[in-house]
């Protein structure tokens, strides 16, 4: 049990409720154009969504292990201070993609199939620093699969015209998760470079990084607007949509490429009122339509 303790420590574990919405969005807007609530999609989405959570972030651990012991910024991590073993990490790991793989089979037979899919992006990702500086999206490619895989286990389907709606919150998780990576990244520049890692700040510099951070939130909003219009959301959803691209903008506003000071607030914080915001809204919209 201590071991377990420290090991939900180091995923942040109680993150999971601001992780939840991304796979609930999709479960929503399901129900709302495909059928009515079923309570068991809703218990197993959220199983899926947690063990899937879980295991990525202890992968994510596994894998930079030796990096992590080199960056002073994340040298006093469980793994890296002893308080926990790389071996029981993995083992975690294992048995959440053991918990995914079993809900995707109770939820559809065909998010049972893209499992395999999902599980290369849930491993893969970790590695994807070590080859290419897109791999700020390739991790928001691998948030986005949480509200793909919601709509699949409610509709069935992913191919048709009616399935839009999820293609489109791929899209908008995508850039919305690689912004604030990018912004996240600009606190490694120098050991991202020391290390030979890539990463967009490492690359280009802070200032072109956030830059390129606002262009992908900016993107985030235009996006969710298209949303709206191809789901047909009331009011609710525009009001949510505003309060979604104030807060990015508020998150801009407290990270400077020479003051980043503020930069774990704009991080988890404010990330997390979005998520929180973004379903209450399509929450909302979905039931008044109804």
């Amino acid at each position: 049990m201590p071991k377990l303790r420290v090991f939900l420590e180091m995923i942040k574990f109680e993150h999971t409720i601001f992780a939840l919405p991304f796979a609930y969005l999709g479960m929503v807007l399901a129900w709302g154009s495909a059928t009515a609530a079923n309570w068991s999609d809703f218990l197993w989405i959220t199983v899926a969504m947690a063990a899937a959570r879980t295991a990525a972030m202890s992968l994510n651990r596994y894998i930079d292990r030796r990096i992590d012991q080199n960056n002073p910024r994340t040298a006093r991590r469980p793994i890296q201070s002893g308080r926990i073993d790389a071996r029981s990490v993995l083992l975690y790991a294992l048995l959440s993609l053991i918990v995914l793989g079993f809900a995707a089979w109770q939820l559809h037979p065909l998010a049972f199939a893209l499992f395999p899919g999902a599980l290369l992006f849930l491993v893969g990702y970790a590695y994807a620093k070590r080859f290419t500086w897109l791999c700020h999206y390739i991790l928001g490619f691998t948030d986005g699969l949480a509200p793909m895989g919601a709509w699949v286990a409610v509709r069935g389907s992913l191919f048709s015209a009616a399935d839009l709606p999820a293609w489109l919150l791929l899209a908008a998780v995508t850039f919305w998760i690689g912004g604030f990576d990018v912004i996240y990244a600009c606190q490694d520049v120098e050991f991202d470079r020391q290390a030979g890692l890539h990463a967009i700040p490492a690359r280009f510099g802070i200032r072109r990084a956030l830059q390129v951070a606002a262009v992908s939130h900016l993107l985030t909003v235009l996006l969710l607007v298209l949303l709206g219009v191809v789901s047909g959301l009331g009011w609710v959803y525009w009001l949510g949509v505003v309060v979604v691209a104030a807060l990015l903008w508020y998150e801009h506003s407290l990270v400077q490429p020479d003051d980043l000071s503020k930069l774990g607030v704009a991080f988890f914080n404010i990330n997390g009122y979005i998520s929180v915001a973004i379903f209450l809204a399509v929450s909302l919209a979905v039931w008044l339509a109804s």
